[in-house]
């Protein structure tokens, strides 16, 4: 046989780890074996390095269009593939909403532009566009709709219960859900002063917040059966809650909430470490590992939210709330096996099969034949600490700078193109619209 790509004697995770081969042709998985007598147009020697399906990342703000000194489309996937991550799920609330089909339209086609991963889209629910929203679902690219239920970054807006059923009744695939009370946030905004400690942040969107909003979700979920997927769940109340409704909630958690603990994170952060939810306590910081060990998470995301150094600087509540991430995620789950914390196959679980599950990504999640041919090769004896002159985002700052992990993505392969090899990204960019099933 004769291949594309031929990756020679890696640890390889097809459900089981042991060590294989595995051939690509035409941008797809091919054979996965003893494929000794083979020969490729490239091949790449694995040994002593893990070979996992393509890491995902279904949570990211890549602000495009918005301000390319903060971060664009190609800055953002280029940052992707460097922390090797293969695909990308980009949220709506950029500077023009992704709220319409046309705005829909010239989102997608920037991607010709050049992408460095493939990219699934977002759309954004508003009290208007209603309407559209069952055959906005339905265009290629598109990931799944998202609702702000609560007010964050950008202008997106539903808090309603009347707009939140009638947006259910509006479609049939999983939406997605930023979870929190929007007449409490504006109740409790009332209590606190600028320039208030950063850990008021907390307070302010605090526990009963969050899982009011949730709760509220739920119920229109169990009385519309539209499933849903409830993002950067950050509450143990939350996610014992969720538990009793398999048939229609999906869960993800945050990296952050995984990795950082209230009020250590703002004491030595202080608005780097300002989020929506926020970072909590160490109370739901174990719940949020007991979740990941007991299977009650399907997805885990970075949530990747930049801004100026300026606009974190701010004294709080004036402080732009949003974190970067995408290219700091796998090294940090990493070290997170490293430790101990959860398994190398959990982990794959939660960030290859799990993604592509909730959102239906055709092609993705796992190394089989006539799968996309996404690959993260990782090397888990590498050592190495972040650092802020690594990251490529062009505002320039990430909330680990300083962490020294155990476990290094050293090469990522989108559909048969190895876009990063050592912390060299190589091109031309390949990345294009991701692929969702429309059940």
């Amino acid at each position: 046989m004769h291949f594309d790509l031929l990756l020679k004697q890696g640890t390889v995770f097809t459900g089981a780890i042991g060590i294989a081969d595995v051939g690509c042709r035409d941008g797809r998985i091919v054979a996965v074996g003893d494929l000794r007598t083979a020969t490729a147009d490239q091949t790449i020697d694995c040994t002593h390095l893990h070979v996992l399906p393509g890491l995902i990342d279904p949570h990211v703000h890549f602000r495009d269009p918005g301000d390319p000194a903060v971060e664009t489309l190609e800055t953002g996937t280029r940052g992707a593939v460097l922390g090797g991550i293969t695909s990308v799920f980009d949220m709506p609330n950029t500077r023009e909403p992704v709220v319409s089909r046309d705005i829909l339209d010239r989102k997608r086609a920037s991607l010709e532009a050049g992408v460095w991963c493939d990219v699934g889209l977002y759309v954004g629910a508003t009290k208007t566009n209603i309407p559209e929203l069952a055959q906005l679902e339905r265009q290629p690219g598109v990931c799944a709709i998202k609702v702000f239920a609560g007010s964050s970054t950008g202008d997106l807006l539903v808090e309603d219960d009347a707009s939140i059923e009638a947006l259910m009744r509006a479609g049939t695939r999983r939406v997605c859900f930023h979870s929190e009370d929007e007449p409490r946030l504006q109740q409790r905004r009332q209590l606190f002063s600028v320039g208030a400690p950063y850990a008021t942040h907390m307070e302010w969107r605090d526990v009963e917040c969050a899982f009011l909003g949730t709760r509220r979700i739920m119920t229109l979920a169990r009385r519309t059966g539209r499933p849903v997927h409830i993002l950067h769940v950050s509450t143990a109340e939350e996610l014992d809650f969720l538990r009793d409704f398999p048939d229609l909630a999906t869960t993800e958690l945050l990296v952050n909430h995984l990795t950082q603990i209230a009020p250590d994170a703002y004491d030595a952060l202080g608005g780097y470490a300002v989020m929506n939810p926020p970072i909590r306590d160490r109370r739901h910081y174990d719940a949020a590992w007991a979740a990941v060990t007991g299977g009650g998470v399907d997805c885990i995301g970075s949530d990747h939210a930049p801004h100026p150094r300026e606009a974190k600087e701010r004294p709080w509540p004036l402080t732009a709330a949003g974190l970067t991430g995408v290219q700091t995620l796998v090294p940090i789950m990493l070290d997170h096996v490293h430790a101990g914390r959860l398994s190398l196959d959990r982990m794959v679980q939660l960030m290859a099969e799990g993604p592509a599950r909730v959102y239906g990504a055709v092609g993705k999640g796992r190394i089989a034949e006539d799968y996309d041919a996404d690959f993260t090769i990782v090397d888990l004896a590498r050592t190495r600490t972040i650092e802020e002159d690594w990251i490529v985002s062009p505002c320039g700052w990430t909330p680990f700078a300083g962490h020294r992990c155990h476990g290094w993505p050293v090469m990522t392969v989108v559909r048969g193109h190895v876009v990063m090899r050592e912390d060299e990204v190589l091109g031309p960019p390949s990345g294009q619209a991701a692929r969702f099933a429309l059940a």
